[in-house]
This record gives structure tokens, sequence and C-alpha cells, in this order.
């Protein structure tokens, strides 16, 4: 047996130049940026207030600084697809097969897994605990295990563009191609291990924020009274909670299929490769919904605070979401109607498909009537509302095409699908991410993005999906399934022209995302946001100073209705508030943990997929050893004087104050 089992040399793709020069750029980029960490002294402040840190507003950003870096890795294979296909007519182009159907794979891994998710979970992360007025989440320190879990992946992922390669399998792996016999190589083994380990992350953050939303809640504020998102997030949640353990005892089965000569989905020996379909849908399904309703969440906060209306409809949006929530378990067959189930097994799960759009239309409306006869102001944030609105409501008319079974027959498979897909994916969870992200940013930083250049990102990004999805559509019903690496029908070529300028207007919002981030941070000192309230919010996070201390509230806030923040302003207006009675507060100690598990996750899941035994062994020890250091921890909090919260929650009340008053006058 050989020390470092199946790896050897030949495992780097040197004959490749493409992966090569993309992980030699990464590599130069990370070097760069540790390089400067340390030359500039910052390493002792990143390990202290970030790495470690337990606190959910750092590890929300972490979450979403994570996204945005993989979305960067993601769009490069969208670009390389794009380009591929638009040169690739009697021709094959520049991306060899095996290399393709390793980037088509590796986009909707990412896409889903490392960009969405924690994009999404990191925004959860960091204003759950605001809006409903608590200190932090129910357990500080599984939150950062689950974000460095998440990170494991991730990282997993961007190694096997260097060391081995990727699946070759689509970003679900179908049996029996995914099967040893068919994909002898490492490239399924580093999709299996990588979603095993980010999973497990994710499935502790569900039950983190349940328990959050159920158990923690600032006095007086009932179900009834949560902000959407917090009704949103807490679907999302119980839905990753229900739907996850599927997902990892599904891929478990696989991986025992081919590590241990099992036949959960082979081809012969009694497997039954259908099942994987069946089980992976039963978990896909549901995680679409996982990602759309904290987006439908963030959409209700952005169009109430912009309309400086408050939520029409809000009792029948919480019902709408909790009827998504139900109903988007009952659905999960219409990915499969060609398999053979039957024409009644379809027709259910077809008639099922078309009534879970009735509370997603509740929702549309609810949003649209909030912003009739409202003050409407057009910020960045609006605009992704606003463009969502309109896209998501195209992509989920054609959902319900395809929720019927003869069309969907016509249409499987084809690029139909992959454009319907996409249209509620970046239509609705990427434009909500964005939204999010642009709303939220002063209350994390203290200060605005710019504006101007928030505008062009939304613009670029509006318009350059409908070129590139559009054509989509066409191609799906004149015939053009997805996944091809070349093809010989020139009735296609234009449409994968046109496909290709949208992408490329997409890149074009992308850089100046880049360049607004940048801009706003060398013009932070005219973008601050003093008062903790730039937008003039309704909920309780913007009653806290940007960006929030360690403990959040000095006190915590009393909740005697809806818009709990909003009530409060309107009570200042009126009757000046009496100074609270500063006590010591105490908060969660940072820890090593989550980072040093991550470390040993990485360790045990390399050395899983390249079959070095020992070092999985180790793997597994060490995290063991972590948790069991963790449990015998003689102090796990730290107090904050009264002093200190005393002078913090002065300074930010007076600013309000000023704002308060001065805006009234």
């Amino acid at each position: 047996m050989k020390l470092l089992g199946d790896l050897d040399w030949s495992a780097i793709p040197l004959d490749q130049p493409i992966p090569m020069i993309a992980s030699g750029v990464v590599a130069l980029g990370i070097l760069a940026v540790l390089g400067w960490i340390v030359a500039s002294g910052r390493l002792p402040y990143l390990w202290r207030e970030w790495i470690t840190s337990v606190d959910h507003k750092r590890i929300g950003v972490m979450y979403c600084l994570l996204a945005l870096v993989m979305l960067l890795r993601g769009f490069s294979d969208a670009i390389m697809m794009r380009s591929q296909q638009a040169v690739a007519f009697h021709s094959m182009g520049y991306l060899p097969p095996e290399h393709y159907d390793q980037v088509f794979s590796a986009h909707g891994t990412i896409m889903i897994f490392f960009v969405a998710m924690p994009f999404l979970i990191g925004l959860m992360n960091f204003v759950l605990p605001l809006q409903l007025g608590v200190r932090d989440v129910a357990f500080p320190t599984l939150n950062s295990v689950s974000f460095w879990l998440t990170a494991t992946g991730a990282l997993l992922v961007n190694i096997s563009l260097v060391i081995g390669e990727f699946a070759r399998t689509g970003w679900l792996p179908y049996p029996p191609l995914s099967e040893l016999r068919y994909s002898p190589g490492v490239g399924v083994d580093y999709y299996l291990w990588s979603l095993q380990i980010a999973g497990v992350g994710t499935l502790l953050t569900g039950i983190n924020f349940v328990t959050t939303i159920l158990k923690l809640r600032a006095p007086g504020m009932g179900y009834l009274r949560m902000p959407m998102f917090c009704w949103t997030s807490l679907a999302s949640s119980l839905l990753i909670v229900a739907a996850f353990p599927i997902l990892t005892a599904t891929l478990a089965m696989l991986i025992l299929d081919r590590y241990l000569g099992f036949h959960f989905f082979t081809n012969e020996a009694g497997g039954n490769m259908m099942m994987f379909v069946n089980l992976i849908w039963a978990w896909g399904h549901p995680e679409v919904y996982i990602l759309i309703l904290p987006a439908f969440g963030i959409f209700s906060e952005v169009v109430s605070t912009f309309s400086a209306k408050p939520l029409f409809g809000y009792r029948s949006m919480v019902m709408a979401t909790m009827a998504i929530c139900l109903l988007s378990f009952m659905v999960w067959l219409h990915h499969f109607f060609t398999m053979g189930a039957g024409a009644d097994v379809n027709a259910f799960f077809g008639i099922m498909s078309t009534i879970i759009a009735v509370p997603t239309g509740v929702k549309v409306f609810n949003w649209l009537f909030t912003i009739y006869g409202g003050r409407v102001r057009f910020t960045s944030p609006m605009l992704w509302a606003i463009g969502f609105m309109i896209t998501f409501v195209i992509g989920g008319m054609t959902g319900v095409l395809l929720a019927i079974p003869p069309a969907d027959f016509v249409l499987h498979n084809s690029l139909f699908l992959v454009a319907h897909f996409h249209n509620v994916i970046i239509g609705g969870v990427l434009f909500g991410a964005f939204a999010g992200y642009a709303y939220w940013f002063p209350k994390a930083f203290g200060f605005k993005l710019h504006e101007g250049l928030g505008q062009a990102a939304f613009w670029c990004w509006f318009v350059g999906f409908y070129l590139a999805f559009m054509p989509l559509y066409v191609l799906g019903l004149m015939g053009m399934t997805r996944r091809l690496q070349h093809y010989d029908v020139p009735q296609w070529r234009p449409w994968t022209w046109v496909a290709m300028a949208g992408a490329c207007v997409i890149l074009v919002g992308i850089v100046c995302q880049i360049a607004q981030l940048w801009v706003s941070i060398r013009r932070r000192e005219s973008l601050r946001d003093v008062t903790g309230d730039p937008w003039d919010g309704r909920s309780l996070e913007w009653s806290t100073a940007s960006p929030p201390p360690a403990f959040n509230f000095a006190v915590l806030p009393d909740v005697h209705g809806e818009d709990a923040y909003w009530n409060m302003k309107q009570r200042a207006l009126k009757e000046a508030a009496a100074e609270p009675a500063y006590a010591a507060i105490e908060v969660p100690r940072n820890t090593p943990t989550g980072f040093v598990c991550a470390f040993f996750a990485t360790v045990m899941g390399f050395a899983l997929i390249w079959h070095i035994w020992w070092l999985a062994i180790a793997g597994i020890l060490g995290a063991w050893a972590t948790f069991v250091v963790f449990a015998w921890r003689d102090r796990t909090e730290s107090e904050i004087p009264a002093e200190a919260v005393a002078r913090i929650d002065r300074a930010n009340r007076a600013a309000r104050l000023s704002a308060t008053v001065g805006g009234a006058s």
C-alpha cells in the first residue's frame, strides 16, 4: 500500500494549459492577499476578530464573502460554457469534451452549494438576531463550525481544479454514470466528500436558526410580530432540517457503492439507479425553496422600507410562506416525469406543481399592493426587487408550463429547462441576495455602497440576463439539448452568439459591483451612516448602531406590534425616551473550534478522495479531539462592563435622536 494512496504526480494536469493557468492565477492571488495581511500586521487582528469569531454578524459577513468569491469562480465556468457553445458549430471548440463536462458540473455545484446557499445563509446569520431583538444565535460556536465546514467543501471543489479532476456527471451525479465502473477517477469523489462535509455544516445551520427563531425573541415579539424575513428564514430552515438528511443519506449510499462495492444504485446485483433520481430530487426541490424563501423575505423588507408603508397583507404572507414550506415536499417528481412512473402519478405531481404557484402569486400581489400608493424610492435594493418581480413571474410561468407532463415530455433535458431554472435562480435568488447585500451593507460596515455604480450593476445584470437566457428558451423549443460540447445545426448558432453577448453584459455588471465595493471603501467617510438607520427602516436591526456592537442591544427592546422600530420612532417623536438602566452583558468568547474542525475535515476529505487511509484516520481523530477540548472549556463567555455598554449606547442614541428630530422638522 502506497503512503499517499492513489496520489502521484500524474494527478496534476500539467498537459492542460487552461486549468494550470487558472490555478496559477488563483494561487498568486491568494499568496498576494496573505502576503499583504502578514506584511501589514493584520494577521493577529484577523485571527482574533474574524477567524475565531463566534459573533453572528462576523460569521454572516464571512459567509457572504465566501459566496462572492465563489461567484467569480462559478461565473468563469459560465463564460467558458457560453463561449465554447458560441464557437463549437462544426467544430470541437477550445474545451475538450472531458474538460467541458467538468466545467458544467463544477458550475452548477458551485453556484447552488457555494454561492446561493452561503450568500443567503450569510444574510440570515447577520440579520436574524438583530431583527428578533436578541444578542446572538442559539448556538454561537456551532455557527462557527457550520461556516468553516461550508468553506471546507468550497476548498475541496477548488483543489480539484489543480489536483485530480472534478466530476463529469453534471451538478447532480446520476448513476450509473457516477458509479465506479463508469467514473473510475476521483472527480465524483471530490463532489461527494465536498458536499457531505458542507452539507453537515448546512444542516447544523438549519437547526441553529430554527432554535433561534422559535426560542430566542425579544420581549413582546410574538410570532405574528416577527418581520417577514424571519418567517421566510424559519420556513427555509425547517426545510433544511427536513431535506438535508435525505441528501446526506443519498450521497452516503453512493459513497458505499463506490468505496465498498455496495449495490444501492448500480446497474446490476439488485441496484436501482432510478431510486437515486427519486431521492436526490426529494431533497432537490425543497432545496429550490430553501433558496428562494429567504429571498422572498428580503424583497418583503426592501419593498416595505422603500415604499414607506407596512407590508400589505402581512398575515396572508405568513400563510403563503408556510404553505410553500409544506407544498414544496409534494412536487419533486416533476423533475422526472419521463422516468415512467405512470399517468396517475404524473398527473398528481403535475397538479401539485401548479398549486404551489398560488401562494407565490399571493406574495407577488402583496408586494405590488405595498408599492401601490407608497412614496417609492428607486434605490438599488428597490431596483433589484422590481427586476425580480418582472423576471420571476416569467420564470414562474415557464415553470407552470413544465409542470404539465405532456409539455415536459417535449421540453425535458432541453435548453428550455436550463433557461427556466436560471430564470428563477438568478431572477429570484441572486437578485434577492444582491438586494439584501445593498440593503444591509451599511448596517454591517457603517457606510453605504456607491449608488450610481450599484444601479449600473443592476441594469447590466438585468439586461444581460435577458440576453443570455431568453435565447435558451428559443433553442430549447428548437430541440437543442443541454450540455452539448459541439453541434451541427446552423439554425442554433445565432442564438448561442446572443447568449454569449448576454454573458458578457453580465460580466460588465460584475465588474461594476467590484468597482462599487472598491469606490465605496475609498469614499467611506462621505458615505458614512452615523445614525444606524440610513433607509428609515421599520424593523429592529435599524435600532442599533452601524456596525452593531458585539452585544447588539444595550437593553433588549420591548416589542408592541408589527414594524417594531417604526413604532418606536413614532413614539420618540411624541415623547422623549428615558435612558435605560444599563447592566453588564455577557457575550460568547471567541474560539478556534470551527476553524480547527474545518482544517481536520479538509485533511479527512482530501485523504478519503485519494484513499490515503492513515491520513483520513488522523483527520477524524483530530476533529474528535477538537470537540473534546472545546467541551472541557472552563470559561465560555466574557463580560462587557455596564460602563462600556452605556458609553456605546449613549453615543448612538444621541446621533439617532438628532437625525429623528431633524427629519421631523
